[in-house]
């Protein structure tokens, strides 16, 4: 669809992602969107490598739409310079205790971002109209600052779990009390569990280099020129309205960020068909042979389990989740990695799971285990797909409210406590199952939470509010050919739009 006609004019946005999938994948949906709405010249900006990884990416998007005008830029980044091994420019590629290297080795390319601007400026007569950049940049607040340029801190998470995480951060409230639970400083309605504390928090002094990192980073954030969200309001209104009251700023629900195809509200079922049919997928067969065997199945009779790109659980753990989704005689599709201790790198052994387990269920019809990668957003399309076990981070979470599946939630890192307590407390579309990558875990529990999920009354109410909540998701990125139906989603990006263009004419 052509841009609005107020929006027609050649102007330049800078999209600055962290150097993480889960951040980068967000930040591309967000680049597309906005440069078909507005006509707007995108550049997003990363390391080499990151560069080299996105240009397929970016050509393929240009070439089904030449009007966009979305561009790369490459800082020079030497992950060896940083005590980092060679070639690691993606927290994809690096363990966890390796993160927080790469973390501060990207403040370091605060100056080669300066030279960025000042070379856009230069080539195009004046400033980008703004900065639009990630949690873990927070100095990208400084080179806003220096060319009188408006910075938009992107919350690739969600409100809530932001929120919670910053609360923590700031105050460190669990070092205050012996108690097991506290209630957070700016949240006083909000009270945890010391069992939801990300580990990293856990241990935090504030004085360690976690700590000092993210209050180098937090400062900057929360005196940006306005925020952006990749989620709705219906999902987390009362946060979005908290975060407006408490900094003053624009805040601009802008999600969910995903491929148009997925938020239709005339979306078919037709997934098997697309993923078979085109050439220009060119996805792996296990791809392939796992929507063949979602095909094989009932509707909303197969429990979807994956921990994202970069978690994993024990070997114990592992090995009694796989015993329980065989005795819950539930139908499952498994992306399975190797366990905890194990570098990712190593190729998946059946020895991670109990004896003859693959076997069993495959003769059954009952499971298919799939290594590594699947595509997840099909899988959670498919209409045979009734259920998530998910680590809960961000980027699945929006996936799965937004095809109306519910979830089974098993967070281990970052913010995923939080969107774990956000969707079962608030939401109702979730049920914790576990909490922490080493939480044990039963047999017994697996069998009985999958059955409770997929087959029981509240499984069934869990699925209605699920579904509810992906019909909020359509309306909200609704825009019809004409113009005349916008959903809310649709008119905060239009009004950030708007206010950043009316920001730039008083320069």
């Amino acid at each position: 669809m052509a841009p609005p006609s107020e929006f027609r004019q050649k102007s330049h946005v800078v999209m600055f992602p962290f150097m993480a999938q889960g951040h980068i994948i967000p930040f591309l949906h967000l680049s597309n969107f906005l440069a078909a709405r507005t006509g707007f010249t995108i550049t997003i900006v990363s390391t080499p490598l990151n560069v080299q990884a996105l240009k397929p990416t970016i050509q393929s998007t240009c070439q089904k739409d030449p009007a966009l005008d979305i561009r790369l830029a490459a800082l020079p980044f030497s992950s060896a310079d940083h005590g980092l091994p060679p070639g690691s420019e993606s927290t994809d590629s690096l363990p966890f205790s390796q993160v927080l290297t790469l973390l501060e080795a990207a403040e370091n390319l605060q100056p080669h971002f300066e030279n960025l601007i000042r070379r856009i400026c230069t080539e195009d007569g004046r400033a980008p109209l703004c900065i639009i950049s990630d949690m873990f940049l927070g100095w990208t607040q400084d080179v806003a600052d220096m060319f009188g340029i408006p910075r938009i801190f992107f919350l690739t998470c969600g409100i809530y779990g932001t929120l919670l995480y910053y609360s923590l951060w700031n105050h460190l409230p669990h070092n205050k009390t012996d108690s097991e639970e506290f209630i957070l400083p700016d949240l006083p309605h909000v009270s945890l569990h010391r069992s939801q504390l990300p580990p990293i928090i856990k241990m935090a002094t504030g004085t360690d280099p976690w700590s000092l990192f993210q209050a180098r980073q937090i400062s900057p954030n929360m005196r940006s020129w306005g925020f952006i969200c990749n989620s709705y309001e219906e999902l987390e209104h009362s946060y979005f309205e908290h975060l407006r009251k408490s900094t003053g700023r624009p805040v601009w629900a802008v999600g969910p960020l995903l491929p148009p195809e997925f938020l239709s509200s005339t979306q078919s079922h037709g997934v098997r068909d697309q993923l078979m049919q085109s050439k220009e997928a060119n996805e792996p067969s296990d791809a392939i042979s796992c929507v063949r065997w979602l095909d094989s199945q009932n509707v909303a009779s197969v429990l979807y389990v994956c921990f994202g790109s970069q978690s994993t659980i024990s070997a114990s753990n592992m090995k009694e989740l796989a015993l329980g989704l065989e005795s819950s005689r539930q139908p499952f599709l498994w992306v399975v990695r190797p366990p905890l201790g194990i570098p990712s790198t190593v190729e998946f052994s059946s020895e991670f799971l109990p004896d003859g387990f693959e076997e069993r269920v495959k003769a059954k019809n009952q499971g298919l285990v799939i290594k590594k990668w699947a595509p997840q957003l099909e899988i959670l399309a498919h209409p045979s797909t009734g259920g998530f076990l998910s680590h809960c981070g961000w980027n699945s979470t929006l996936e799965s409210v937004s095809q109306g599946v519910p979830i089974i939630g098993w967070p281990m890192a970052a913010e995923q406590f939080f969107n774990s307590k956000l969707l079962e407390e608030e939401v109702g579309v979730c049920v914790e199952i576990c909490r922490g990558s080493e939480g044990e875990l039963t047999k017994e529990k697996v069998e009985r939470t999958v059955k409770m999920l997929m087959s029981e009354e509240k499984g069934g109410e869990m699925r209605e509010k699920a579904a509810a909540m992906r019909d909020a998701a359509r309306k909200a990125v609704m825009d019809s050919a004409d113009g005349t139906e916008k959903g809310l989603s649709i008119c905060q990006v239009d009004d950030m739009i708007q206010k950043i263009l009316t920001t730039s004419k008083t320069w």
